[in-house]
């Protein structure tokens, strides 16, 4: 008994702070190499495309 409920809550206090570490995570600038990286990227997609 009661293990559903705390279940649930325990998936709650999981969400929550996933919410958190994404939300801060989200708010750092994106370092340069992963920058140029996606940029390659970008450019080789569009290479391809042609």
């Amino acid at each position: 008994m009661g293990g559903k409920s705390e279940h649930s809550r325990l998936e709650e206090q999981i969400d929550e702070n996933l919410k958190k570490v994404f939300k801060r995570d989200t708010a750092e600038p994106i370092p340069d190499r992963f920058a140029q990286l996606l940029k390659q990227l970008k450019e080789q997609e569009q290479a391809n495309d042609q």
